[in-house]
């Protein structure tokens, strides 16, 4: 079996850390310069020849420089004659551009991909995709995870009577319905349309929530907008509480804020794909770790076992 070795990007170091604590294996130090043009430099301060090298960076804030940042360690990685290269990408920002929605708008999502295997990787590793059809823009092979696993560990251990899990959109619903299988509980799914970025509307929702307790499970919350838009719709239907789960929590401009002040929501869940930046002072924000999936899946891809058997697909 060939040697493992992790490099994490500036991204997420924490994350890197515990994953590397997980799997046993130490995190291999990288040297990044920045010259006076600005330009970036890596260096990777470990053996690579005829290695199996995992490079972990999620594509949070700022998104072109952890992205250029990746680029470069693949590249680095390649050249230094790895064995295999997987890029470990918990979070994929680009995979909201999927698709045209307006003449002449460049599609991210596949363009990206096909730069990550340019660079040099092999496969990747993500989880939550915005989009599972961002799953066929690679060239490469994908390991797909999700973290409804610790979202249904998490939730169990409350007193589940007169709940139901609700998915923002038709999009989501089908995940939605998973987490809702694994709890025993029923699922609603609101009729979103996105008007802009920061401009959503929820028509309607289909399936019955009035009078109960709601589960919100989203793959990610940016400026919070599609959840205030349907705080307002389960107050119309008189829901009793509610608690809100993502897998990504950017919580970008004050939007964890702005969402725990609404007096429906009891509990908000995020894991540590990113780093939290907002805080959770004054309000219950519970932060689930997957640096344990993220390792089990890194231990199978290197020891080729299945890493669809373990996680769902």
């Amino acid at each position: 079996m060939r040697e493992i070795v992790v490099f994490s990007g500036s991204a997420h170091p924490a994350l890197s850390a515990e994953i590397c604590a997980d799997l046993g294996v130490p995190l291999s130090p990288v040297r990044l310069t920045r010259f006076a043009n600005d330009c970036l430099e890596v260096q990777l301060l470990a053996n690579c020849r005829e290695r199996d090298v995992f490079v972990i960076q999620p594509l949070g804030p700022p998104v072109q420089e952890n992205l250029v940042e990746l680029l470069l360690m693949l590249d680095a990685a390649r050249g230094a004659s790895a064995a295999r290269v997987t890029a470990v990408i918990p979070y994929y920002s680009y995979a909201r551009s999927d698709k045209k929605s307006m003449p002449r708008i460049s599609i991210g999502g596949r363009l990206v991909a096909d730069l990550l295997s340019t660079a040099g990787a092999s496969r990747i590793l993500t989880m939550t995709l915005h989009s599972p059809q961002v799953h066929g823009f690679f060239s490469v092979p994908v390991d797909h995870l999700h973290a409804l696993r610790e979202f249904a560990g998490h939730f169990r251990s409350m007193d589940l009577a007169n709940h139901v899990v609700v998915s923002p959109d038709l999009g989501n619903a089908k995940n939605a319905a998973a987490l809702a299988r694994m709890l025993s509980l029923p699922v609603a799914a609101g009729a979103k349309e996105r008007l802009s970025d920061e401009k959503v509307t929820i028509s309607s929702i289909i399936g019955d929530v009035t009078g109960r307790h709601v589960i919100v499970l989203d793959d990610e919350i940016a400026r919070g907008s599609t959840i205030i838009e349907l705080l307002d719709r389960l107050r119309d239907h008189h829901a009793l509480s509610v608690r809100i789960a993502c897998t990504h929590g950017l919580f970008a401009d004050g939007a964890l804020k702005r969402i725990a002040a609404q007096p429906e929501v009891r509990q908000i869940v995020c894991t540590n794909t990113l780093p939290v930046a907002d805080g959770g002072a004054g309000f219950d924000l519970r932060v689930i770790s997957v640096a344990p999936a993220l390792a089990e899946a890194i231990r199978r891809i290197h020891e080729g076992e299945s890493v669809s058997a373990l996680f769902g697909g």
